[in-house]
């Protein structure tokens, strides 16, 4: 029997359109494999969508992801938009889209790939088997505390304020899906917070380590943040699963993301407890290459892969994805972020060929 999901596709700004293109060739071709009917229905979001509505999230966009078994992002933003206020930045929308579909898990994978580890700025005996899963809390902390904004004081001194803050129910949900991670790694969770400083990390440290009662078979470590930074360069290896808030996984996922390499070849995925997630590549819109036909499509394909894996429970076709892109960095194709000497270099499109044979 045919399986049939629907799909909503959020091509966004830059190189965009380009990278999601191939993804979306990719599962077609997939799924007429595997038995699965993919339904695509294009939404706008980011400077796309300022452009045509004046908004960075349409409410047409959100409705549309709401109905969805998936969404599957590309990329936002642009020097374009860059002077706009902050409220209708491309950026804002992606916030308006993680807080509209309750999106409070970000699943991070750092993994070096044997044919890319010469590509890593640290040496090959650091990075060499790396293998980290960075778990970051989506939709709370200092990203989304109030109060916040710019204001003026009584004395007329302008003033900034963001506030960091967690309830008990926020911190345990995204325990929860660290251990639960963990448990389908290697077993080890570090958790990363600034208990020494913070209270609301000290409220952090206290509820994941009681709920590492539930998952005797999880060893549970924790780290302050400025320290996890240092260690994730020194001696990365040490890592499995990491879970910390919004803004301390912001930061270190990408840290993590460059010991590989190029951010171009990480996926992420998004996961909401009751709804769609959101499926996308960590590196941004790169408007500089925009429509030249050099992007990197590996990221978003892999993120098409953790759609599958994750949103949709498909293991089998997101497996088939993972081996075709292995197969085509073994045979020695590169575009410009990953290349190296005596490689084959090709562009967005030309990937995106050597993909489609090699799952043919």
């Amino acid at each position: 029997m045919t399986k049939q999901y629907r799909i909503t596709l959020l091509p966004g700004d830059g190189i965009g359109p380009e990278i999601l293109g191939v993804a979306v060739d990719v599962l077609q071709l997939v799924g007429k494999q595997c038995d699965i009917e993919f339904t695509f229905e294009k939404a706008l979001v980011g400077g796309a969508a300022i452009d045509a509505t004046g908004e960075p999230l349409p409410q047409e966009t959100l409705d549309r992801c709401r109905q969805s078994d998936a969404v599957l992002l590309a990329a936002i933003g642009g020097y374009k938009w860059d002077n706009l206020p902050r409220h209708q930045r491309p950026e804002t929308g992606l916030l308006g889209l993680r807080a509209g579909l309750n999106l409070f898990a970000n699943l991070r994978p750092a993994t070096i790939l044997p044919q890319l580890i010469d590509a890593s700025s640290l040496k090959r005996e650091i990075v060499e088997g790396v293998d980290i899963m960075v778990v970051r809390e989506l939709t709370g902390g200092i990203y989304f505390g109030q109060p916040k904004g710019i204001f003026e004081t009584e004395t007329g001194e302008v003033r900034g304020v963001n506030t960091m803050a967690y309830t008990v129910q926020e911190i345990d949900r995204i325990a929860k899906v660290g251990f639960e991670t963990a448990q389908k790694r290697q077993g080890r969770l570090c958790s990363v917070d600034k208990a020494n400083v913070l209270d609301v990390s000290q409220l952090w440290r206290d509820r994941v380590t009681a709920m590492a009662e539930n998952y005797p078979n999880v060893e549970l470590t924790h780290l302050y943040v400025d320290n996890a930074a240092m260690q994730l360069v020194r001696a990365p290896k040490q890592f499995d699963t990491i879970v910390t808030g919004n803004l301390f996984g912001d930061i270190l996922s990408d840290a993590a993301a460059m010991l590989t390499g190029s951010i171009g070849m990480l996926p992420s995925a998004s996961l909401s407890a009751d709804g769609p997630g959101v499926y996308e590549p960590v590196h941004g819109s790169a408007p500089d290459i925009a429509g030249q036909d050099k992007a990197n499509p590996l990221a978003q394909v892999l993120s098409a892969a953790m759609m599958l894996r994750y949103g949709l429970n498909e293991p089998e076709s997101a497996s088939k994805i993972e081996e075709a892109v292995t197969k085509v960095l073994d045979a020695g194709y590169r575009t410009g972020d990953i290349m190296s000497e005596g490689m084959k270099a090709v562009g967005c499109s030309g990937m995106g060929e050597a993909l489609l044979s090699v799952l043919s």
